[in-house]
């Protein structure tokens, strides 16, 4: 049976991602793989999206992402670094606060990600200022949707304010962080909501085995 054609790219420039992606997975995924997935996240990203200036630099980017949590799954599940997964409502605040003080302190010891349920279309510029006052630089992240793939790589997903509409995959380990929504707080309020999920990081961050 002859194989499906690959989607057609709804912007031209998502074919140079595409090349890209298929130079650092080759033997890994095949070019149609590749190319349907960052059709697929150019297409999540594109429905919230008001402004679509970077939708071709972002789909390339949660591609990546989505392969190389497929490459986890297709390897040896539960070996290497653990791999923990945030979600929220929006990924514009408490999950994306989470994602990035955990990476400042994990220091390349764990695979971080996060996403929302219903990304939102920017990070809060609060939350993004908190994270700077801590040292930590958030000018890479932006919203991302929650995807089947990063969901099965996790080995630890947090929950952190998206309710039903959170994942339930059986054998992960499942957490959940009653913090407040930084949406529209002063932000004197989301120093504080930082520094309460710091303070869960600490503790999870001690619940982890040392290698």
């Amino acid at each position: 049976m002859a194989s499906s054609p690959p989607p057609v790219l709804p912007d031209d420039r998502l074919a140079t991602g595409t090349a890209r992606l298929s130079v650092r997975y080759r033997g890994q995924f095949s070019a149609e793989t590749i190319q349907g997935l960052i059709v697929d996240s150019y297409a999540r990203l594109a429905q919230g999206a008001r402004i679509r200036t970077h939708l071709v630099v972002l789909a390339e980017h949660l591609a990546a992402e989505r392969l190389e949590a497929l490459a986890h799954i297709a390897g040896s599940p539960g070996v290497g670094l653990p791999r923990v997964l945030f979600v929220c409502s929006h990924n514009a605040g408490r999950s994306q606060m989470a994602a990035a003080l955990l990476t400042h302190r994990a220091a390349g010891r764990i695979v971080v990600s996060s996403a929302g349920t219903h990304p939102a279309e920017t990070i809060e510029p609060a939350v993004a200022r908190a994270l700077a006052e801590a040292g930590i630089q958030a000018t890479d992240a932006f919203p991302k949707p929650l995807t089947d793939e990063v969901v099965q790589a996790a080995d630890i997903v947090i929950t952190m304010g998206c309710g039903d509409a959170c994942p339930v995959v059986p054998g992960r380990r499942y957490l959940d962080w009653p913090v407040a929504d930084p949406e529209g707080a002063p932000i004197a309020a989301v120093r504080g909501i930082r520094d309460a999920i710091d303070a869960h990081i600490t503790e999870l961050l001690d619940s982890l085995p040392t290698t």
